[in-house]
């Protein structure tokens, strides 16, 4: 632990108006410490720094970060090699690193940078608002020692070709280093390198092989690529597997004893199709004087996952479970998720549960928690639900309960919307793969009354288990969405504008409301959820309750989904304490703090894993279309020299279409109004724009399609070929 004291004195040193940066040793005789407090002041400095409070420069100098313009922060790069630093102290703004300042840092590395000029232009690349500039000066910690790519040969040169198209450089590889580990990796191969210390950007960045995945194009080595690159565990450990096994596979009589015995309740689920993992179920009861009780029943799953334990120790390790195209890396082992935490119908199931009352306006009156006992009376799919919804109501007793549970879900979706929340759902399309891992067909999944059921149920939840942890001040992990820089909020003004929007001041959220409203149905809309999203902060973890922006709530926290996320079941033990069923063994902010930070990270990477992975099956899927010479509805998504940026709405992939590819014509480049102009016949492309493409070409290796013009888009052209889009399975957002 940090001495304050001592940590008191380091801060005040560095902020004398004549200090000069010094290393530990300089500090040490600056302080006047004796050699048995050298240990301390080490502690001391790593604290105040991963704080953010005191900057480490080249030659282990210290200093205040704002007296030398420096800054600590994630470093992330676009694919054209510009940079940008999210910096570790909340009142710090972030800061745009040219591609020339990045110095030797990579993709996700933790950096120290100091800032070069006050502004710059927007991130969009226009006049719009002004942005630090910072140039990066020391590589603090490498976010990975390895990297994935694919191997080339060039002559006697072998180099490897990072998969991450941000990354810097090829790799320059010796192949008899990697013959001499026992490695014959060929030329087309993926395989995993380990980085040497890379001195300068002027020097080749070399490494060594130390995995051969594979033939880039055999079956199954994408997908495990995307594992390595990302860090994946794919095996539990002995001990943990151990653990699990032990755990019995039913309820037995003594687990039920001091819980709320709800079995004869018409509890029910509604999960995606291929769902095995059931985390909730939901009853909605109507009140004598009006109004509705809310039953929320998440799986006990700190019943079974004691703090500690070797299950615990891993589940807090993974954080969560991973979603990718063709597999499910679950966050505990199948014996819990699937089997005895999953609350399958008609077997008793220990939950945690929330009882939520309503006024017919549907405002909440009070919230209780306890612990319960359940048997699901009938498990829907979203398909199942939606079509219940669909017909008369009172068919049946639990088709009566799901009609039910619309009236009350309707009014909160309303209540929220009325309330400010921002409707930020983006279109998903779910990839089927053959028994090989090869797409056979693309579904947009439909965001139907049946999703937003349990959407608003599940949102319900969080906030009233979140308001009273804050009420009582429990220590827990909260969902925070902190407010967004005006600053990008004006770049997203601008890009609205480009399509004839009159926008006014998107820093109120009414205005970015009105602004989604106008674009609903439009072809455009897409293109401006799209900006509203990037104009935004991510979503996060934080041990103190800060609000969440997007659903306009000023306390929210993970409850609902234990099996799949480790910052729900810290929840759920923060919810134990509180109402007095476990021991009050209080757990430190300190603690919570480092549980929020790696969380936060855990769930970036399974983010970004589970979406290169679906990128990659689309990829493929598209590469048989080249042959097939299928043509698609597409939306010219942006205007540059060299052609336009196209997305495929119905798919929710994108391209580009070179000048080359968009007719018998010649085509120029309208800078001053961002259009491309065809010069015998006058027709003109712009932003928002919808045409039909067939695929010209896709590079798996630079995960990129080409696409070419099937006709002008003034031409009335047949109906393109298009997919079916039934609703179809989906996991819950990251709200």
């Amino acid at each position: 632990m940090t001495d304050r004291p001592l940590a008191e004195r380091i801060l005040a040193l560095l902020a004398t108006p004549k200090y000069l940066p010094v290393d530990k040793v300089g500090l040490a005789r600056k302080l006047k410490l004796p050699p048995d407090d050298r240990s301390g002041l080490r502690e001391s400095l790593r604290g105040l720094e991963e704080s953010g409070q005191i900057a480490r420069l080249s030659k282990e100098r210290y200093a205040l970060p704002e007296a030398a313009g420096i800054f600590q922060g994630t470093i992330s790069f676009t694919e054209r090699g510009a940079a940008f630093i999210r910096t570790e102290r909340e009142d710090a703004p972030d800061l745009f690193v040219p591609p020339d300042h990045a110095g030797t840092a990579f993709p996700g590395d933790r950096v120290v940078v100091r800032v070069t000029s006050s502004g710059s232009r927007g991130r969009s690349g226009g006049a719009r608002g002004e942005r630090q500039t910072a140039r990066v000066v020391k590589v603090i910690e490498r976010a990975s020692e390895t990297l994935v790519g694919t191997l080339q040969a060039k002559g006697h040169v072998h180099e490897v070709v990072a998969d991450d198209t941000r990354f810097p450089q090829r790799v320059h590889v010796r192949m008899k280093d990697s013959e001499a580990r026992g490695q014959k990796p060929l030329p087309g191969w993926k395989v995993v390198v380990r980085l040497k210390p890379w001195a300068s950007r002027h020097h080749p960045l070399e490494g060594t092989i130390v995995e051969s995945l594979g033939p880039a194009d055999g079956a199954g080595v994408d997908m495990l690529s995307i594992i390595r690159k990302h860090h994946l565990p794919l095996e539990f450990p002995a001990d943990v597997q151990a653990e699990a096994d032990a755990i019995s596979e039913s309820v037995p009589a003594s687990a039920r004893a001091d819980r709320e015995d709800l079995r004869s309740r018409p509890v029910f689920t509604i999960d995606p199709d291929d769902a095995r993992d059931f985390d909730d179920a939901i009853e909605v009861e109507a009140l004598p004087a009006g109004g509705w009780r809310l039953h929320v029943h998440i799986a006990d799953v700190s019943h079974y996952v004691a703090p500690g334990t070797a299950l615990d120790h891993e589940a807090q390790r993974r954080g969560n479970s991973v979603y990718l195209a063709d597999r499910v890396i679950p966050m505990l082992p199948e014996r819990l998720s699937n089997g005895v935490c999953s609350l399958q119908p008609r077997v008793d199931r220990l939950a945690f549960s929330a009882f939520i009352d309503f006024d017919p306006d549907a405002r909440v009156r009070r919230a209780r928690f306890g612990r319960s006992v359940i048997r699901s009376a009938q498990r829907y799919t979203y398909k199942e639900a939606f079509a219940v919804l669909q017909g008369p109501r009172g068919e049946s007793r639990l088709s009566e309960h799901l009609h039910r549970a619309w009236d009350l879900a309707s009014k909160l979706r309303a209540r929220r919307f009325r309330e400010g929340a921002l409707d930020l759902e983006m279109p998903e399309v779910k990839v089927y793969l053959d028994a090989t891992g090869r797409p056979t067909h693309l579904e947009k999944v439909v965001h139907d009354a049946a999703h937003q059921l349990i959407e608003e149920f599940m949102l319900a939840a969080n906030d009233a288990v979140a308001h009273a942890l804050k009420h009582r001040t429990i220590p827990t992990i909260y969902r925070i969405h902190e407010d967004p820089d005006p600053e990008r909020l004006l770049d997203f003004r601008e890009f609205a504008r480009t399509y004839g929007y009159r926008v006014g001041d998107v820093t109120q959220r009414a205005e970015i409301q009105r602004v989604l409203e106008l674009a609903r149905g439009r072809p455009e809309e897409q293109a401006i959820r799209v900006a509203l999203l990037k104009s935004l902060k991510r979503a996060g973890y934080r041990q103190d309750p800060l609000g969440h922006y997007g659903l306009a709530k000023t306390n929210y926290a993970h409850f609902t989904s234990p099996i799949r996320r480790y910052a729900d079941l810290v929840v759920h033990r923060s919810l134990a304490q509180m109402i007095r069923a476990v021991p009050a063994g209080r757990v430190k902010s300190t603690d919570m703090r480092a549980i929020a930070l790696h969380l936060s990270g855990t769930e970036r990477t399974a983010a970004d894993a589970e979406k290169e992975s679906v990128k990659l099956k689309k990829l493929e899927f598209f590469r048989d279309e080249v042959e097939r010479g299928d043509r698609f509805q597409a939306m010219i998504m942006d205007v540059r020299e060299f052609g336009v940026v196209v997305e495929l709405p119905d798919f929710d992939v994108g391209g580009r279409v070179r000048m080359n590819d968009m007719g018998d014509d010649n085509f120029w480049f309208d800078p001053a109004q961002r259009t491309i102009v065809a010069r015998r016949s006058r027709l003109t492309y712009k932003a928002g724009d919808r045409v039909e493409v067939q695929v010209a070409a896709v590079d798996l290796l630079r995960q990129q399609i080409d696409f070419r013009f099937f006709a002008p888009a003034a031409a009335k052209a047949p109906a393109p070929k298009s997919k079916p889009a039934p609703p179809s399975h989906k996991r819950r957002r990251r709200c």
